[in-house]
């Protein structure tokens, strides 16, 4: 209802649209895909996709894209793999023309990927986070809520929330006090985030020491649990602290 579809679009089988979007033309929307409602797709995009992994076997796997998603131009989702059998963009997301966002990824609301991101298979990245242009994201790798992460940066570890990050090797250079502040963070809230950072990343010490002064250092807050929640969980390993150099 109300969705406008340009010339020369592609639509394959299996495909939903929501209501309210805009395709425009030289689109393909391939089979499996499903697209929410207030989206709007750039000239030569490319959604559903099957995935760039010898792996794939054929499997019925989907892209979903949720409500109020912009898609670029020439950007690519490639359809899941029998591992997660989706790729998933939440509501609210903005990709900048020319990412690519491979199989099994998963993007929760309101992130913002600038130009020619890639992500690699099975990433996963939290809410409201940012990534600069021309980024490149290893395989397995997550990326926690409200982190920013400098341009060209080469994402390898894990990226844990409410960071800024950059440099090379990627590495901790701050708290995301802007953006966190933005979201309605309360000064206390920020303060405690960049206590529990100063410890992990900032004191002479390695991060499970740094940890087990979190925990009998600080105060309990919602914050201080989950950031010691995502580090315990990762298993690719957490990014590199601040250094001078």
């Amino acid at each position: 209802k109300n969705t406008i579809i340009e010339p020369f679009v592609h639509i394959g089988a299996d495909v939903v649209i929501g209501e309210n979007c805009w395709i425009g033309a030289h689109v393909s929307i391939m089979d499996g895909s499903r697209i929410g409602d207030n989206c709007h797709i750039f000239p030569g995009a490319v959604i559903g996709a099957i995935p760039q992994d010898l792996k794939f076997g054929g499997e019925k796997s989907v892209v979903v894209i949720g409500n109020n998603v912009t898609i670029r131009e020439y950007c690519t989702v490639n359809r899941g793999t029998k591992d997660l059998m989706r790729t998933e963009i939440k509501d609210n997301c903005l990709l900048m023309a020319y990412v690519h966002v491979a199989h099994d990824c998963i993007i929760h609301a309101n992130c913002i990927l600038a130009n020619n991101v890639t992500l690699a298979g099975h990433i996963e990245i939290g809410e409201y986070a940012i990534l600069g242009g021309l980024s490149a994201v290893h395989q397995f790798v997550k990326i926690g809520e409200h982190a920013m992460i400098g341009g060209t940066s080469k994402v390898r570890k894990d990226v844990p929330p409410f960071v800024k990050a950059a440099r090379d090797p990627l590495a901790y250079v701050g708290v995301n006090s802007i953006g966190l502040n933005r979201r309605g963070f309360t000064s206390d809230q920020i303060t405690a985030i960049q206590d529990v950072y100063r410890l992990l990343y900032v004191k002479e010490t390695n991060v499970h020491k740094g940890l087990d002064l979190v925990k009998s250092k600080l105060d309990d807050s919602p914050e201080k649990a989950r950031i010691i929640e995502f580090v315990e969980s990762s298993k690719r390993g957490l990014m590199k602290g601040f250094r001078y150099n």
